[in-house]
């Protein structure tokens, strides 16, 4: 049930028909997993966090450097030097105290990934690193557990989501194959602050959409963004029968 602070907090949620009571207590009643709490992750755990999601497993083994204050809105100065999970918690928990946080400071592998995810409803992809993506993609299809994919570098964006539920959905691995094992990132192309806002606020809409069940999710589509001509662009990603992770299984 909702109390009646909450009713009056999400009280402008809830008047979406889209939503209403039942959606929020779908919200309240989810847990989310947010991989990366950098410049996609900042907007993705401030506005689920806002939202209502009831608990919020936080990932992220970085500490906070200066250079990450351009872009990752959920930290600020005073937490230079601070494990990211640990700034991020203490920000999300003074703008919700309804809501539950967990935090996981280590890094993500093939091997503590399938426990932690049992725990959760669904995984927010915010990382910079193609090889974690594709570690993320395979435990998430293998425990059936929805993800919310997005990147963004330079003046560009893409997010997709993909449900091993849906025999329909690709997954990551359909869409960008094997790719490379190091690409460049943020630090190295460098990216322009309002972007991973842009994509981080997609991201935080597809979960709301995917946990209170409304709207057209971003499943078999992929978004793009360039932000230096404020144009989107649609495309439609198709299931590979052949994938290596999600082919087998969807046969």
């Amino acid at each position: 049930m909702l109390n009646d602070e909450e009713l009056l907090r999400y009280s402008r949620q809830i008047l979406l028909k889209q939503v209403d009571v039942a959606g929020q207590l779908r919200l309240k009643n989810s847990k989310v997993l947010i991989v990366g709490l950098g410049g996609l992750g900042s907007p993705v755990a401030l506005y689920l966090a806002a939202a209502g999601v009831g608990e919020l497993y936080l990932a992220d083994f970085d500490t906070l450097d200066v250079s990450n204050l351009q872009r990752q809105i959920v930290h600020d100065t005073a937490a230079l030097g601070v494990l990211k999970v640990q700034s991020a918690q203490m920000r999300l928990q003074s703008l919700n105290p309804h809501i539950e946080l967990q935090t996981v400071s280590e890094k993500l592998t093939p091997e503590n990934l399938p426990a932690l995810l049992q725990a959760v409803d669904l995984v927010v992809d915010c990382t910079d690193n193609f090889t974690i993506r594709s570690q993320l993609n395979a435990a998430c299809f293998a425990a059936q557990k929805v993800l919310v994919s997005g990147a963004a570098i330079r003046g560009e964006g893409q997010v997709s989501v993909y449900d091993p539920n849906n025999v329909q959905s690709p997954c990551y691995h359909c869409v960008f194959g094997d790719g490379e094992e190091e690409g460049l990132t943020c630090s190295e192309a460098g990216v322009l602050g309002p972007l991973v806002g842009l994509i981080g606020s997609l991201q935080a809409l597809e979960v709301l959409k995917m946990i209170a069940n409304f709207g057209e999710p971003l499943i078999g589509r992929l978004l793009l963004v360039d932000a230096l001509s404020s144009r989107f662009r649609e495309l439609k990603v198709r299931r590979d029968p052949q994938c290596k992770v999600c082919g087998v299984r969807h046969g």
